[in-house]
């Protein structure tokens, strides 16, 4: 069975920073592209970073510069660290897992966790 497990959301000012952190079981971590999703009241869910096996990123043209992705395979986690965050920053993020370079969406994904920025 497989589970990811986020955490770190919370709430920030705009400027602030955040490392959103996600623990993957159930998968053969180190063979598994990972992935950062959000999802916006009102908006559907984008991605927002990926990370494919052999180390590749890719990021949505509105964090480049700003988030930065990496994961840790003896740990079995993918991070996402968030600086200089914006209001239109807050979504609900998720974990994924599964994707590939091509099509960074995998099957799987976690509960999700809330990242507020407050203006």
């Amino acid at each position: 069975q497989v589970q990811l497990v986020e955490s770190g959301g919370g709430l920030v000012q705009a400027g602030g920073s955040l490392r959103l952190s996600c623990a993957g079981s159930g998968i053969i971590f180190s063979s598994t592209g990972m992935g950062w999703y959000r999802q916006a009241p009102g908006k559907q869910r984008e991605l927002v970073a990926f990370i494919s096996v052999g180390g590749v990123t890719l990021y949505a043209d509105s964090v480049k510069d700003r988030f930065t992705i990496f994961r840790n395979n003896a740990q079995k986690t993918v991070s996402l660290r968030m600086n200089s965050l914006k209001p239109e920053d807050t979504a609900i993020y998720y974990c994924n897992a599964g994707g590939n370079l091509r099509s960074t969406a995998g099957q799987y994904w976690g509960q999700g966790t809330q990242v507020t920025v407050s203006s």
